[in-house]
């Protein structure tokens, strides 16, 4: 329907109307149905639809250049358009799109002002400069020059792309390094533990033996057994729980799983992980803590006696893991099916989760269902 729009315009009223009409008939109906079919919303999806333009100029500018420098030959400006475009495209899909799939949630600020940089350079192009390229020499001229210097801002943009990218695999290292040492930490807390306790038991065992010892003597062997079972008890009581073998996974279910005990928050917990994981156990370990952190937090909006965990995580026939909890109220998901921040300052958890199934190319789901909220990932 657009393009027998563009062709009705264009035999009725030639082609410096369409020129000037273009914007009102591509270019916003497709911001529309962009925004009716994208998950990306507001600024951000202004700016990919204002680049997605700013390349087509280029594209078109340097071939208009090329064609009027040239003698105006049809195989100049054929072979311009499609050295550019192949250039253009290696661009956009070696070097931008990987860049700005990573930092486009991370970046929640300025879209507006790099959206207002490329809106200026579509109205001079457009509107202040009249003509097309290869019609005049000012046209072919000034359109190419002003396009150069928007080359200049999406390389200073690339650059601070790349900063933030930057910023986040930092924070994010600086992150899984804390977990690494905050679980080795706790492990060896409690192996100090266990060893403590075993002196103590080590000591206490003479007096436990002459204790069951005496009573065998007299004939009280009931009572020798509920003796040697009250010790058994109380030594179960001071065992130290292990949920898998990779240790900075055991260390992060220790040290939550216990956190929800403390909180009076009933789990139930399923784990069955090998020795070696698919993915780095760090990283894995992240996604886990911020998973299990987020759904202590949503317990404790809850009465004590409303409060559930429940946790599967195995490794075959695939890495999969499914954490719910009970919650008040209704979780709101956005466009991504992702939860948002509740207060200001909130989300890194969400975010963080997200990044690592962007990297390992897992499935991330999210769930609100009688009660619960469900967060599932397989990769």
């Amino acid at each position: 329907m657009i393009s027998a729009l563009v062709v009705l315009v264009y035999l009725e009223a030639g082609i410096d109307t369409l020129v000037q009409a273009y914007p009102l008939i591509v270019h916003l109906p497709s911001l529309l149905l962009f925004m009716l079919l994208s998950s990306i919303r507001g600024w951000r999806l202004v700016f990919q639809i204002f680049s997605a333009v700013l390349f087509c100029n280029l594209i078109h500018h340097g071939g208009g250049l090329i064609f009027y420098l040239t003698g105006q030959q049809f195989w100049s400006l054929l072979s311009a358009y499609l050295l550019l475009t192949a250039g253009m495209f290696w661009f956009l899909m070696r070097w931008l799109r990987p860049l700005f799939y990573r930092v486009c949630l991370l970046l929640n600020r300025g879209w507006w002002m790099m959206c207002l940089i490329i809106a200026m350079y579509y109205w001079i192009g457009i509107y202040l400069i009249p003509g097309y390229v290869g019609e005049s020499l000012s046209s072919t001229m000034l359109k190419p020059a002003i396009s150069c210097l928007m080359i200049g801002f999406y390389a200073v943009l690339m650059v601070f792309l790349s900063l933030v990218q930057r910023e986040e695999e930092a924070r994010h290292d600086a992150q899984m390094f804390s977990m690494q040492v905050s679980a080795l930490q706790k492990r060896m807390d409690a192996i100090r533990g266990a060893e403590e306790m075993v002196r103590v038991e080590r000591h206490d065992l003479r007096h436990r033996l002459l204790t069951v010892g005496e009573l065998v003597k007299k004939g009280k062997t009931r009572a020798a057994l509920d003796f040697i079972g009250l010790s058994e008890q109380r030594l179960n009581e001071k065992k130290t729980e292990h949920w898998c073998r990779p240790p900075v996974m055991d260390a992060v279910f220790t040290a939550y799983l216990e956190e929800a005990k403390q909180q009076k928050i009933r789990t139930d917990v399923r784990i069955a992980l090998p020795d070696s994981l698919p993915v780095a156990e760090g990283e894995f370990a992240i996604v886990l803590a911020n998973a299990l952190e987020n759904a202590i937090h949503a317990c404790l909006e809850l009465p004590e006696d409303e409060r559930r965990l429940q946790c599967r995580v195995i490794a075959h026939p695939q890495l999969m893991m499914e954490i719910k909890n009970t919650c008040a109220g209704t979780v709101r998901l956005d466009a991504r099916g992702m939860p948002g921040p509740s207060k200001a300052g909130h989300g890194w958890g969400t975010q963080s989760i997200a990044a690592f199934c962007r990297k390992y190319r897992a499935s991330c789901q999210y769930e609100t269902r009688d009660g619960w909220f469900i967060l599932r990932i397989v990769l």
